[in-house]
């Protein structure tokens, strides 16, 4: 499957958000470079037409921000949210954790607003995650409060990192049931949300070079603490259904939050192939009938 969106996807745009984001992000070490990155995400999103927001809130007495953007002319009805996080740990210049999943969400709502669907899409970054997903927490239950129904909401945490070794890890119940070569991009659902899953791998595995691997996690991912350390786990615990993509983070990566977390260490081929596979999941979903499950 190919489209006119999917050759508008681009190794050189993404490399040129990788290397605007990269660097130290810390909302108290280093909130010159969180806000820094902040202004980049708003000021490309505003070259491309998209309607800018923001959702506030406190902590620890200081005040940060969600951004938000949807299309200029946004379709009515249930939304799909695309999320990923700015903010880095101390120290590492967070060029996989989490740039990647940064330029990736840019490089869709770039192409989406330029070739529009009838879905309504909403492209957010979080900020905060890094101490306990609070940016997140905090968007999920505004609209819990609000009984906004969504289609559910992708959480692109760390996807840039492959290795050919056989140095791919998993928790202890899980070893022996996905490949030894992390190679391959994770889709991690709670129940609720295999429906969302399901759709989702539809729409990727409709890309030649993305290999996936899927798992379903009981309840809200408790059972497996791993698959929780992520934007996705506030909207399962809201009721709504949220995927996490992910090379899987520590689990592969030897560079996670560390000063070598660095756009060298990417496989931009992989990065690209991965944002072609969401773009695709898009139009899928746009083409098809989803069952919008309202947050109970």
């Amino acid at each position: 499957m190919e489209s006119s969106r999917l050759t508008q996807v681009t190794r050189a745009a993404l490399l040129a958000h990788l290397t605007r984001l990269e660097g130290e992000r810390h909302p108290f070490l280093s909130r010159d470079h969180l806000h820094a990155a902040e202004q980049y995400v708003t000021s490309q999103w505003r070259s491309w037409g998209l309607t800018i927001s923001s959702d506030e809130f406190l902590y620890i007495g200081e005040r940060f921000v969600n951004l938000i953007a949807r299309p200029a002319s946004p379709t009515v009805g249930p939304r799909l949210i695309i999320g990923a996080h700015l903010d880095t740990v101390p120290g590492s210049p967070g060029a996989d954790d989490n740039a990647s999943g940064v330029a990736v969400m840019l490089e869709i709502s770039r192409v989406f607003s330029q070739h529009p669907v009838s879905l309504p899409l909403e492209f957010v970054a979080f900020t905060l995650e890094e101490l306990g997903m609070v940016g997140s927490r905090h968007y999920a239950a505004t609209l819990r409060r609000a009984r906004v129904p969504l289609i559910g909401m992708l959480s692109l945490e760390m996807v840039g990192f492959t290795e050919s070794e056989g140095g791919q890890q998993y928790p202890l119940f899980l070893r022996g049931r996905f490949p030894s070569i992390g190679n391959y991009l994770g889709l991690v659902a709670n129940r609720r949300s295999r429906s969302l899953l399901q759709t989702v791998a539809h729409g990727m595995r409709l890309i030649n070079g993305v290999p996936l691997e899927t798992l379903v996690i009981p309840g809200n991912g408790w059972i497996v603490p791993e698959s929780r350390l992520s934007d996705h786990a506030p909207f399962w615990d809201q009721g709504y259904p949220a995927l996490l993509l992910t090379d899987t983070a520590f689990l592969r990566n030897p560079h996670y939050h560390q000063p070598s977390d660095t756009v060298a260490t990417l496989d931009l081929s992989f990065l690209t192939k991965v944002t072609q596979g969401l773009v695709a999941v898009i139009e899928h979903v746009a083409n098809s009938e989803f069952e919008v499950q309202n947050a109970e």
